[in-house]
C-alpha cells in the first residue's frame, strides 16, 4: 500500500471498495487481465473496466484528470469545471464528490463539500440533474470527484453502466426503530439495485429468516412472507398475518408451490448456501432471488468463483450479479432470476 494516495492516470479506471479489501479487489481486476495499480487505500487504478463488474468495487470511474491539491480552491474548482465540460459535452449531468472511505479519507469531508459546491456553480445550471434517481432515464453522465489526501481525481461514467448512483458507491440506508437486526439495511441496500422489488400479495420465502429483519422489510412492502428458521421470529412479526413462519431448517424445507421471491441471509458456509440455492433454481422453485454469501477468512475469490459457477450451470439462475453493498461486511449480496 501506498504510503500516499497515489493520483490515478486519465483514461484508465478508478475503482473504490471496503477498507480492508483492496487486495481482493486488486486480485479480481489481475484475473481479468486489467493491469491493476494500487494507489492507496480503498483505491485502486486498472488499465480497462472488465467485462464483469468487480465483486468488491463499490463505484468506478473513467479517469478525466488528477490535480494536485497545493493548488488554491479556486484554481481547483476552475480546473475541474473545464474538464468535465471538455468530457462531456452534452447531455445531463450528475456531478458528486466522494471520499475514500478510511479514516484519513472521512476527515476531508468539509473540503469535499466546499469543492463539489465551487465546482457545480462553474457549470451550466440547465446541465445539472437534480434528480440522481432520474439519472439512468435521462441518459445522463454520472461525474464524480474523489477528493483523497493530497490529490483530487475527477472521472465519468455513463449513469446506466454505473454500479451505484450513491457517491463512492455509498448507499447508506437508514435503520428503523422496529427493526430487529441490521440485517435490514442489507436488503434495503441490494432492493435499491434492482429495476423491481417484491410488491403488494407477492409470496416471498426468506430462508434463515430469524430474528426476522428480512421478514419485516418484506412485510412492510406488503408482500406475503413464508420466514423459514428454527429460532423464534420477534413476536410482533410472528402474530402478523402475512408471515408464516415454518421452523425447520432451510437446507430440508421444500415449499407447497413456487414462490415469486427467494431471499436468504444465513450465516452458513458458502458453497452449502449456494448448492442450497441451486437447488432452488434447478427446480423452479422460485422467481427472482435476493441472496447473502458470507465470505471465507482465505480464498475470498476464488469461493465466489465456484459460487458463480454453482448458482448458473447447477441452479440455472440467470441474470446473475455479485457485489459487496455498502452494508456489507464480511458477505456479498447475489441477486438473479429465472425465465423472465
Amino acid at each position: 500500500m501506498p504510503e500516499d494516495t497515489l493520483p490515478a492516470q486519465p483514461g484508465r479506471w478508478l475503482w473504490t471498495c471496503r477498507a480492508g479489501f483492496e487486495p481482493h479487489l486488486f486480485e479480481e481486476l489481475a484475473w481479468a487481465g486489467a493491469s491493476p495499480r494500487m494507489l492507496g487505500e480503498v483505491l485502486v487504478e486498472s488499465e480497462k473496466r472488465p467485462t464483469e463488474p468487480p465483486v468488491f468495487a463499490r463505484t468506478g470511474i473513467r479517469v478525466l484528470a488528477s490535480f494536485p491539491t497545493d493548488q488554491t480552491p479556486e484554481q481547483l474548482a476552475e480546473a475541474i469545471a473545464a474538464r468535465t465540460a471538455e468530457a462531456a459535452p452534452a447531455g445531463s449531468l450528475v456531478l458528486q464528490a466522494f471520499l475514500p472511505d478510511s479514516p484519513a479519507g472521512n476527515r476531508l469531508a468539509d473540503e469535499a463539500d466546499a469543492l463539489l459546491e465551487a465546482v457545480r456553480a462553474r457549470l451550466p445550471a440547465d446541465r445539472l440533474l437534480e434528480e440522481t434517481w432520474r439519472a439512468r432515464e435521462a441518459s445522463a453522465t454520472l461525474v464524480e470527484l474523489c477528493v483523497a489526501p493530497g490529490v483530487v481525481m475527477v472521472g465519468s461514467v455513463p449513469a446506466r453502466e454505473a454500479l451505484s448512483l450513491a457517491p463512492g458507491g455509498r448507499q447508506r440506508m437508514r435503520r428503523s426503530g422496529d427493526s430487529p437486526s441490521r440485517a435490514a439495511m442489507k436488503l434495503e441496500e441490494a432492493l435499491v439495485s434492482l429495476p423491481f422489488e417484491p410488491g403488494r400479495g407477492e409470496v416471498c420465502v426468506d430462508l434463515g429468516a430469524a430474528p426476522g429483519g428480512w421478514t419485516q422489510r418484506l412485510v412492510a412492502r406488503g408482500a406475503r412472507v413464508i420466514a423459514v428458521d428454527p429460532a423464534k421470529l420477534m413476536p410482533e412479526l410472528a402474530r402478523q398475518p402475512r408471515v408464516e413462519h415454518v421452523q425447520e431448517s432451510a437446507f430440508s424445507y421444500a415449499p407447497e408451490e413456487p414462490a415469486d421471491w427467494l431471499f436468504c441471509d444465513m450465516a452458513w458456509r458458502p458453497l452449502e448456501v449456494a448448492q442450497l440455492l441451486a437447488k432452488w433454481g434447478r427446480r423452479g422453485w422460485a422467481t427472482h432471488l435476493v441472496a447473502n454469501i458470507k465470505l471465507p477468512i482465505k480464498d475470498k475469490n476464488p469461493i465466489l468463483v465456484r459460487v458463480r459457477h454453482i448458482l448458473t450451470q447447477d441452479g440455472g439462475w440467470q441474470g446473475l450479479t455479485m457485489r459487496q453493498l455498502y452494508h456489507d461486511r464480511d458477505e456479498v449480496t447475489v441477486t438473479a432470476h429465472r425465465g423472465l
